[in-house]
């Protein structure tokens, strides 16, 4: 590579994909700043400074590992044998017990490409309907909300910066200082612009310190909390009747849901006092317009559907939704959580986001794919149900970028059935916990080291460029896939260039609600990135407006009267024609994109949105006297997911060294605990230790603890696996534990 170049690229850890330039630094890269990228403008969290650090040596796989029978430690092979070691291992386990007894688990990490990849290799290779991803933990529960709702899910309906420009935003159970800190501007500039915060946590977080009004729950009691606002807004006669009688329905089943749950009521349950919901009502009403964004808080409880679905009726009730700078959005938190369950690694999903059991959805895929329809098999288990299968009905795994041993709920059992596996082969840049397990562990390239597109947390297509040769002993996932399916009888149909996989994904993609037909590696470099859906048909020039279809006055900064973009027939889904298309002209340009969804129609036949009635329930697991306290989860600013990267690096490891429990001063005096002393926290399903953290940011009922360690500080060695019956989201946030001194004290 040479010394002069600088080469444009994004962050690899969460959804903002930040924009930065790597730079040569002798074997590596150093890090510079690119102002040009609209998401960040330039600002990198100490996570995406520090990124190069995991390209050393020093910390990373730099060849293949593969388990000595004699010894039973993991020790250097070729790739040779180390790929054919992973194809003997599948190819046995089918030939055994059938192809549903092979199982594939990947990750919120890998770029489209890779995603896609892997999904065709299940189905098509292994011919497997067991696989999954860790996205799954991500935001499910929300992607389902959206779907029931809208008709399409995209975590963001609207640009980034469409958020310093609405009136009032509803921020529940997201820290953004902390998860993604670049995006913390976004809300200054709201409140520089006149705007209000809310901000819903049990916890006083750094983010919180920035509302206007903070409201502390209980944790999983967040419906109860939009059910309870909605009711209020009914009740004070907030409702925006014409758009609810013009571009919904269902609206009469979700009022009576709402009504059931008065202030007093809800009060009680929550804990939040009824005149701090009259002003959250109120703040939200007086606004001309208004957000509510969510992420995993509310999302990841065994209600997280119906949790969700409550903030959107919310949304729908008072007319903040498919008008400019007004609507629900969902925070998602993997680097590619978007793009990774679109393109055919979820358990039910085709690429373009199509469903598996959709006879149409399975005939186009089969097509590009040059398969007949019926060889595909049919949705298979969710995430956790698929961990929690193994050494049972699935005998052996092929795992590609996660670390379920630290990141999955109940942990210490899923670690028992990873371990009673016949077979697992781990794909991944270090020897994380799970990787430590493996029968084979491949060396695979990251994001410096090869090409591949992510989707944003804003359905923002990207493209990360190779600035760096790998190592010589590390390869791409793209080229572990083609070499797999090679040894497997599949000789063509894995290419390992990643723009020759893209152009087939954009076919496979086409005519789907995630549809990146008229999205091209050229486009995205041009563009500095494209909104889906993009068909590739082209669109007339006078068919959009400017700032991606928002009417010229928005465009200029002024919000437009309630309505009008409704009116303006523009900014479409794309996954449905506009109730207004204009007269084609001579001329045609590409498709433009779509940064803002549902101003003039929702993704549904009609085109309405739908309300769900939805009522509060309780967590699957409440407190009682023998685990009288509830447990919840979360990260920190220096450390990213199960940290299986972020642990190896020096200066992230001396600002968060381990894991804590955070605790009130009040529980911690009737415990008897001191700041720093270590605690047990113990649930049905396991003990955890690590040392305590007193400080009144937190409810008295409550503890915190951070999810990205493993060993004896595993927060997910406590957390319950109970699902949401739709998303299939486990119950991260919520479960029931008792405090004890991690050691008898002296008598």
């Amino acid at each position: 590579m040479s010394e002069a170049v600088t080469t444009p690229t994004h962050c690899p850890y969460c959804a903002l994909q930040c924009g930065m330039s790597l730079s040569p630094k002798g074997a590596s890269v150093e890090v510079v700043e690119r102002t040009d990228f609209p998401v960040n403008r330039g600002a990198l969290c100490g996570k995406g400074r520090t990124a190069p650090a995991v390209l050393s040596s020093r910390v990373r796989l730099t060849g293949p590992l593969v388990r000595c029978p004699d010894t039973g430690a993991l020790v250097p092979a070729t790739w040779e044998e180390a790929l054919a070691a992973v194809a003997d291992g599948l190819r046995r386990t089918r030939a055994d017990h059938g192809p549903d007894a092979v199982g594939v688990f990947g990750g919120g990490g890998l770029t489209n490409e890779k995603a896609y990849t892997l999904g065709k290799f299940a189905r098509l290779v292994l011919a497997t309907s067991q696989i999954d991803y860790n996205g799954r933990f991500c935001m499910s529960s929300a992607a389902a909300a959206h779907q029931r709702a809208f008709g399409l899910d995209r975590g963001l309906p609207f640009p980034l910066e469409d958020i310093p420009r609405t009136g009032c935003v509803i921020l529940v159970g997201s820290n953004l200082a902390e998860t993604m800190p670049p995006a913390l501007r976004y809300l200054t500039e709201l409140k520089e612009n006149g705007g209000k915060l809310i901000v819903v946590d049990p916890r006083r977080t750094r983010t919180a310190e920035h509302a206007d009004l903070h409201l502390a729950p209980r944790p999983g009691t967040d419906l109860a909390l939009a059910l309870g606002l909605l009711h209020l807004v009914v009740a004070e006669g907030r409702v925006d009747e014409e758009f609810v009688r013009e571009r919904t329905d269902g609206w009469e089943a979700a009022r009576a849901g709402a009504m059931a749950h008065w202030p007093e009521l809800v009060e009680r349950i929550t804990g939040v006092p009824v005149p701090l919901l009259r002003d959250a009502m109120r703040m939200f009403c007086d606004a001309e317009t208004g957000m509510v964004l969510t992420a995993r808080g509310p999302e990841q409880q065994s209600k997280g559907t119906d949790t969700v679905g409550a903030w959107i009726n919310l949304c729908l009730a008072t007319g903040r939704a498919g008008r400019p700078f007004s609507g629900y959005g969902c925070l998602t938190g993997q680097g590619n959580g978007q793009g990774g369950r679109e393109h055919g690694q979820k358990a039910d999903q085709l690429p373009g986001y199509r469903k598996l059991d959709d006879p149409a959805a399975r005939a186009h895929v089969a097509k590009v794919w040059g398969v007949a329809p019926e060889s595909l098999p049919g949705p298979g288990r969710s995430a956790y149900e698929l961990l929690d299968a193994l050494g049972g009905e699935v005998r052996s795994l092929l795992l590609m970028g996660s670390n379920p041993v630290v990141s999955a709920p109940r942990a210490a059992h899923i670690e028992e059935r990873i371990r009673s596996l016949d077979f697992l082969a781990v794909a991944d840049v270090v020897l994380s916990e799970t990787a430590e397990l493996a029968d084979v562990v491949l060396p695979v390239t990251q994001w410096a080291e090869e090409t591949g597109t992510t989707t944003n947390l804003e359905g923002r297509v990207l493209l990360r460029e190779r600035a760096l040769t790998p190592p010589e002993g590390v390869r791409t996932d793209l080229e572990v896939l083609h070499a797999l399916a090679g040894l497997l009888g599949w000789e063509k149909g894995f290419p390992t260039d990643p723009e020759e996989v893209f152009d087939e994904l954009r076919r496979a993609s086409a005519g789907g609600p995630a549809d990146y037909s008229g999205i091209s590696y050229r486009r995205i470099r041009e563009e500095n990135g494209v909104f889906w859906p993009c068909p590739e048909d082209p669109e007339p020039t006078t068919g959009a407006g400017p700032a991606g279809g928002l009417p010229a006055e928005a465009a200029e900064g002024a919000v437009p009267e309630p309505g009008a973009a409704a009116r303006a027939g523009t900014a479409h889904t794309g996954a449905h024609p506009p109730t207004a298309v204009p007269e084609p002209t001579a001329e045609a340009r590409p498709h433009p994109g779509t940064p803002r969804l549902f101003l003039d129609r929702f993704a549904t036949g009609d085109g309405r949105a739908r309300f769900v009635p939805v009522v509060h329930r309780a967590a699957a697991e409440e407190t009682d006297a023998e685990y009288p306290i509830v447990l919840t989860t979360g990260r920190v600013v220096a450390q990213y997911q199960s940290g299986a990267q972020t642990r190896r690096v020096d200066e992230l490891n001396a600002a968060a060294p381990g894991a804590f429990v955070e605790l009130h001063p009040r529980l911690a005096e009737r415990l008897g605990v001191a700041d720093g002393e270590r605690v047990a926290v113990v649930s049905r399903r396991g003990r955890s230790v690590a040392p305590a953290r007193v400080t009144t940011a937190i409810r008295p009922d409550t503890v915190f603890m951070p999810f990205h360690w493993p060993g004896e500080g595993r927060a997910n060695t406590l957390t319950n696996p109970a699902l949401d019956p739709v998303s299939r989201m486990p119950e991260f946030k919520v479960c029931a534990v008792r405090l004890e001194p991690a050691s008898p004290r002296p008598r």
